[in-house]
Order: C-alpha cells, then sequence, then structure tokens
C-alpha cells in the first residue's frame, strides 16, 4: 500500500505540490490557532499567558448566555443568518443558470464581469455608497420625493437594516458566487442537451430535467459550507452598516463581542463567544449532512 502510495505521488507530484499552500495556509490559520480555545475555560490574562491563567470552567458561557442582550443578540444572527440562507444563497444558482443560457460569447463574459466586480469592493466602501444612497439627498429619498413621500433617514431605522443587509449581500457577493456553479455547468456533457433537443425539450425542460439534477450536487456540498457559517455573518458588513439606532434589529454575536469582548480586552469571553459559535455551526453541518445524504448522494461526507 506504501509502494502504491509513494508511486501515486511520483507520477502525480505536481497537484500534491500545488497543494501544499493550501495545507500550510490550513495547519497555521485553522489547526494551531484551535489550540488557544482553551482560554475560553480561563480567566486569560496577558501577563500570565495561557498556563498560569486560571481555569474558570464554564464561567464565560455562563455570562453570555445570562447576559440581559443574550437574547436580542442572538435572535438578531438567527434572523440574518436565516434570511442569508433563504434569500441570498439561492441567487448565484438562479445567476449561473441564467447566465448559462447567453449565447453570446461577448456578452456573458460582459454580464459575468459586471457581477463579479462589486466582491472586490472592501464593506467599508459599499457601506458609503449604501449610506449616501439612503441620505436626505439621496437617490432613494429623492424617488420618494417624485411620489410626495417624506424623506426617510433608512440607515437611522432599525425597520430597514435587515432588508438592507439582504441587499447589499447579494449585490457584492452573488456575482462571485457564480463560479463554482459556472464551471459546474460546464462540465456537464453537451450530448445530454443535444439528445433533449432532438426529443423537443424546451430551455426550460433542459434546465429542470439537466442542468439542475446535474448541479445538485454541488448547490447541495456549498449548502453545507454555508450552513457552517451560520452564525458567522461577517463582522465587516454589519459592522459598517450598524448605528446606535439600528442595535435592536442589527447588533449581532460579531458586533457584541468586539464592543463587550475585544474593545475592553476580555479575551477570553471573546474566545467563549467564538466556540459557541462554533459548535453550534459543526452541529448543524452534521445534522445537515445527514439529512443531505437521505435525499441524495451528497455531502461532506
Amino acid at each position: 500500500m506504501r509502494t502504491a502510495a509513494l508511486q501515486r505521488m511520483k507520477v502525480y507530484w505536481p497537484l500534491y505540490a500545488m497543494a501544499i499552500p493550501g495545507i500550510v495556509f490550513l495547519i497555521l490559520f485553522k489547526y494551531i490557532p484551535l489550540a488557544g480555545a482553551v482560554i475560553a475555560f480561563k480567566d486569560y490574562s496577558v501577563f500570565k499567558g495561557f498556563v498560569d491563567s486560571p481555569w474558570v470552567g464554564f464561567k464565560h458561557f455562563e455570562t453570555l448566555i445570562h447576559h440581559p442582550d443574550f437574547a436580542r443578540v442572538f435572535g438578531n444572527t438567527m434572523i440574518l443568518g436565516l434570511l442569508k440562507i433563504v434569500l441570498v444563497f439561492p441567487v448565484p444558482v438562479l445567476l449561473a443558470l441564467m447566465i448559462n443560457e447567453i449565447r453570446k460569447s461577448a456578452l456573458k463574459k460582459g454580464v459575468q464581469t459586471a457581477l463579479y466586480i462589486p466582491h472586490f469592493l472592501s464593506w467599508v466602501i459599499v457601506s458609503g455608497i449604501v449610506f449616501d444612497f439612503f441620505s436626505l439627498s439621496g437617490l432613494f429619498n429623492v424617488v420618494l420625493g417624485w411620489f410626495g413621500h417624506e424623506p426617510v433617514l433608512a440607515m437611522q431605522e432599525s425597520g430597514y437594516f435587515r432588508v438592507i443587509y439582504v441587499i447589499t449581500s447579494i449585490w457584492r457577493d452573488a456575482g462571485w458566487g457564480t463560479v463554482v456553479y459556472m464551471a459546474a455547468i460546464s462540465a456537464i456533457d453537451p450530448q445530454l442537451y443535444e439528445s433533449a433537443m432532438i426529443d423537443g425539450a424546451s430551455k426550460v425542460r433542459q434546465i429542470r430535467h439537466i442542468t439542475f439534477p446535474l448541479l445538485l450536487p454541488t448547490v447541495l456540498v456549498l449548502f453545507l459550507l454555508e450552513i457552517g457559517n451560520f452564525l458567522d455573518l461577517g463582522f465587516d458588513q454589519v459592522f459598517n452598516l450598524l448605528t446606535p439606532m439600528t442595535y435592536s434589529a442589527g447588533d449581532i454575536l460579531d458586533t457584541y463581542v468586539f464592543r463587550t469582548g475585544i474593545q475592553q480586552a476580555q479575551y477570553s469571553f471573546a474566545t467563549a463567544v467564538g466556540l459557541f459559535q462554533s459548535v453550534i455551526g459543526f452541529i448543524l453541518v452534521f445534522v445537515f449532512n445527514r439529512l443531505s445524504r437521505k435525499v441524495s448522494d451528497g455531502g461532506l461526507w
């Protein structure tokens, strides 16, 4: 067995060499930091270090759960996570199916480029655009004025925050999310479409019975990865869009930890919250992976 493994490595050594940077990155930034999770069970002090800081068990977890703001913060995180799964996740799939039906190569590339570009803007820039758009003199209020409505400070009202969160998520990242789906679609055998056309299948039926079923395993895998980040909504996006008046609808675990943990140097508490998010993410991935294996042959393991 060892000889066969060495033989495969000799044959496919370029692929193994290409995997080395990714493996090193994974070890340095994903596995080694796991050792730091121990401070969630300690009263960590930068002067005493990891070893000498006293153990406190589940003290920080109890502080989190019994904190008066926990219900609000956790509820906001769950709601935004659900909105991201239900409303944001399907958009790249739909866009990929639509782009695939564009026959003119130049137009197809132009549409793809236009959809990709927003992904390369930081959330600081995106939030600046959003604040300008919804300002008193912004386009949003200008259009409202055309219909005789009073100006609205949408960024200062909690009722608009979740809608803005969903719209900005779609606008910035939906185009980039089509990359994997377009690659999966391009791998589908063209003969399947030719056979369907001979049988008289329309474009809609080709998408329904060929493209989407063959794309479904990729969708399930990416859905499971998205479920793992259910409580990790992206600190940059929420933090830059959040204002003190929208805390009731937009304050999530990440922004809460930043204010109460990082800014006040409560590193153990911040680590406890991060570990809490990771455990819930793992449970969700495990449950949905079992469900996906019953629905289809897909799954992460």
